[in-house]
């Protein structure tokens, strides 16, 4: 693949999980009935959803720097994964499984943005991390 295709899904892939949790911690800053009430209903206490908002918005903060912070973008990754991985484990269990679509299809594009991410920045995270 080159990297002109690469760096066009990697970038596609960061607007939309960008726009997705910043949405999402958005909305649970704002306490929006919308995310706030289900996520109150799969269990999370207040304070929590508070934590998630704030940290959902450094995240993509640092996610829209181009280039640069590296290391702390593979930390907003992982945060995003386990974010998918409760989100569809916490609707599994509680509202079911046709609830879980959502995180299911976030979980794939934050996959691919991922290994796009490999792709492009493999040899700078070999420099960092020397």
């Amino acid at each position: 693949m080159e990297t002109r295709t690469t760096k066009i899904i990697y970038w596609s892939g960061v607007i939309f999980m960008s726009l997705w949790f910043g949405a999402s911690g958005f909305f649970e800053l704002t306490r929006n009935p919308l995310v706030w009430d289900i996520t109150l209903r799969l269990g999370y206490p207040p304070h929590f959803i508070y934590i998630l908002g704030v940290f959902k918005l450094a995240g993509i903060i640092v996610l829209l720097v181009p280039n640069r912070l590296l290391k702390l973008k593979e930390w907003v990754f992982a945060g995003m994964f386990f974010d998918i991985l409760f989100a569809f484990f916490s609707k599994l269990s509680v509202l079911g499984f046709p609830a879980t679509s959502d995180a299911l299809f976030a979980f794939v594009v934050l996959l691919v943005t991922y290994l796009m991410f490999g792709k492009l920045y493999s040899s700078a995270m070999q420099v960092v991390g020397s």
